[in-house]
């Protein structure tokens, strides 16, 4: 007899329909949760090549602005979290230096949890970011490129760059089902201490397995244009975007 669990299992990578083998796991599935947790811790502990990166930046055509938290190693990064959400002395001074005139957004780029996720999607998805965001005319400041990170890393940046919106893109946390996913995070009027209430997530990010990068692109300037317009983020910027704006 056919189990239907087995169909569903076409239409999701969460792990249904496993089968049973006695009272544990048949060996593929096993086998297959191994492989998945180890990719996750991959992900997590893969040097990013922030060189490497810069220098797509700049083919771009956009500038890029390398800039360092308070964390010393990425064992630091992942023990002490509240130091990849503050800037080092000489990254703020750098953006200090800095005309304050305003602008519209500011993109932030960090590996986060997974620089497997950053190396395989960030360019591509910042790419798709600037061209949505040019055609609408929104004045955009150079891209700050900042291994280590944390979300509210954004905040500072945003403000001390005179930004009326913040958004970084992250690597998020690896799951067992996806280990290369990137999120966007957008905050209105940043200033340190805002909490995350005040923030819009876009999240698994990941072409193909994912939201592909012009949908993510679409959502974000969408969402950008709302913010600017009603003054605010978070859980009170509510997402009504027509679906036919991804059509």
């Amino acid at each position: 007899m056919n189990d239907p669990w087995h169909t569903l299992r076409r239409f999701t990578q969460a792990r249904i329909a496993q089968g049973i083998v006695g009272c544990s796991l048949p060996t593929s599935a096993l086998l297959d949760f191994q492989l998945s947790h180890a990719a996750a811790r991959d992900a997590v502990n893969h040097p990013w090549d922030v060189d490497s990166f810069l220098g797509g930046i700049n083919t771009l055509g956009l500038e890029a602005l390398c800039l360092s938290t308070q964390t010393k190693s990425r064992e630091q990064y992942l023990q002490r979290p509240d130091k990849g959400r503050c800037l080092d002395e000489l990254s703020r001074q750098v953006l200090y230096s800095r005309n304050k005139e305003q602008i519209d957004v500011v993109l932030i780029m960090t590996n986060g949890l997974s620089s497997v996720a950053m190396d395989s999607h960030g360019l591509l998805l910042l790419e798709a970011i600037t061209v949505a965001y040019k055609s609408s005319s929104l004045r955009l400041g150079p891209v700050c490129v900042v291994p280590n990170g944390r979300v509210a890393l954004a905040d500072e940046i945003g403000a001390l760059l005179n930004a009326r919106l913040s958004v970084i893109i992250v690597g998020e946390r690896p799951g067992l089902s996806a280990a290369d996913s990137l999120g966007v995070y957008m905050t209105y009027a940043p200033r340190i201490g805002n909490t995350d209430a005040g923030r819009n997530c876009i999240s698994n990010i990941r072409h193909p397995d994912g939201l592909s990068y012009r949908a993510a692109a679409i959502k974000l300037d969408y969402l950008s244009h709302q913010s600017l317009q009603h003054k605010h983020s978070g859980i009170v910027l509510k997402d009504d975007m027509p679906q036919h704006l991804l059509d």
